[in-house]
């Protein structure tokens, strides 16, 4: 059985091994973007006709039999149905999460700087947003939570939920969670597909503005492909974790963190840096005991053998270098004084600090978004915030005495440019010839 990979920083051959870590590709491996393209075509040109063939190719249930949308009521249903203390878990989380991205609404400016001239900016969210919903590993509500609330404390005037739904079926788990979040619509429609309906709008989907929520490699790419028709949020890889523990630690603990991540899919990366090689072993072994138990294991024992990797480290105090070169989605700091390697830190995209505080706790009801950059574009991308679905208009006012100090340089930038409409718009304002 190969792997997980073991590294120790004091082998020679140490700054090649990690290198080929770091640069290691994960994404899937089919070649989607042909099909890809030919899904968005199909239904920019036949709207809701491409719809009800791919989803009875792909879901196999005939949409006009069991319904385009779920209705309102189904969903008021699905929520007062579940489990009570299934739904005070939902609703914590929901008001959590609504806490947390409620404090990260920007506010407007407005000045007048040195030379009179006013200048601000003005923020608005957009009209509509679209959320995709995963139908196909497993149910996360939690992911539902975490894209739409957002963009209801946002103000986005419309939420629009698209999920597959195999055989016609939805996880009445997600559905409260659409209910507890506020989404106002939800079709059952996936893939690809959806998202090309969300862009482009079809006789019954209306057209959105921003469209987020993780998926597979098809909806990854029709997002990829879509972007410039509307915003997404990020083009989402496997799921990853580094975790760096020392000694002190329960090998048991820093074995499950490992496996949270590993367990969502075969392509996703677990990563143990320690310093303590006795500990890295114990690790492995409370790994390979977990696996034996876990209903998970399939998926979770392919991840950690495929990609996987524990390394010995000299010192703790080589962590944040190699740390901020993965760039990892999540980071655990599971040691005596976490703040310290924490202010080191450049890259992640969120980090978890100290021992009692798993990066599961922040999947569910800790309140910053679990939505996060992966494939190492940690180093220039943010977790999905109130940001992502408001725009910002920058605005401007001179008056005559205003103009009078500035527009001098901007004539002369002009006609250094060669634009001469461009310096003519301002001379004539300044009484002089451009």
């Amino acid at each position: 059985m190969s792997g997980p990979l073991r590294l120790d920083s004091r082998d020679p051959a140490f700054a090649r091994d990690f290198a080929m870590l770091v640069d290691a590709r994960r994404e899937a491996d089919e070649d989607v973007s042909r099909d890809v393209a030919a899904i968005v075509a199909a239904v920019k040109r036949d709207g809701d006709v491409a719809l009800a063939d791919y989803t009875r190719r792909f879901d196999r249930h005939d949409l006009d039999a069991t319904g385009w949308q779920v209705p309102p009521a189904e969903r008021r249903a699905a929520l007062a149905g579940i489990d009570r203390d299934l739904r005070a878990a939902l609703e914590l989380a929901a008001d959590r999460i609504r806490t947390y991205h409620a404090a990260q609404t920007p506010a407007d400016s407005d000045t007048v700087d040195a030379a009179g001239v006013r200048l601000g900016a003005r923020w608005r969210a957009v009209d509509a947003a679209g959320l995709y919903v995963p139908g196909g590993r497993a149910a996360y509500p939690s992911s539902v939570l975490m894209n739409a609330i957002p963009a209801k404390v946002a103000g986005a005037g419309r939420l629009t939920m698209t999920t597959p739904t195999p055989g016609g079926e939805i996880n009445p788990l997600v559905l409260a969670a659409a209910e507890i979040a506020g989404v106002d619509e939800v079709w059952r429609i996936g893939g690809a597909q959806a998202i090309a309906a969300l862009a482009y709008g079809t006789g019954r989907i209306r057209t959105v503005d921003v469209v987020v929520g993780p998926g597979n490699a098809w909806v990854a790419e029709a997002k990829r492909q879509l972007y410039g028709v509307v915003g997404i949020d990020m083009v989402a890889g496997p799921s990853e974790i580094v975790v760096v523990a020392d000694g002190d630690n329960d090998p048991a603990w820093i074995a499950a963190d490992l496996l949270s991540q590993a367990e969502h899919d075969p392509t996703s990366q677990s990563i143990l840096l320690t310093d303590d090689a006795a500990f890295a072993d114990a690790v492995a072994g409370a790994v390979q005991a977990q696996l034996a138990t876990l209903a998970t294991a399939t998926t979770a024992t392919a991840s950690w053998q495929a990609n996987g990797a524990i390394i010995v480290l000299a010192s703790l105090d080589e962590a944040p270098a190699l740390t901020d070169r993965l760039a990892p989605e999540h980071l655990e700091l599971a040691v005596a004084d976490p703040e310290a390697l924490f202010a080191r830190v450049r890259h992640a995209g969120s980090v978890f600090l100290g021992r009692h505080t798993p990066e599961a706790v922040g999947d569910y009801v800790a309140g910053p978004n679990h939505v996060l950059p992966t494939g190492r574009r940690a180093r220039f991308a943010s977790g999905l915030s109130v940001l992502d679905f408001m725009k910002r208009t920058s605005f401007l006012s001179c008056d005559e005495a205003a103009i009078a100090r500035i527009g001098p340089a901007a004539v002369a930038l002009a006609r250094a440019e060669g634009l001469p409409a461009h310096g003519r718009s301002v001379a004539l304002r300044l009484g002089t010839q451009a």
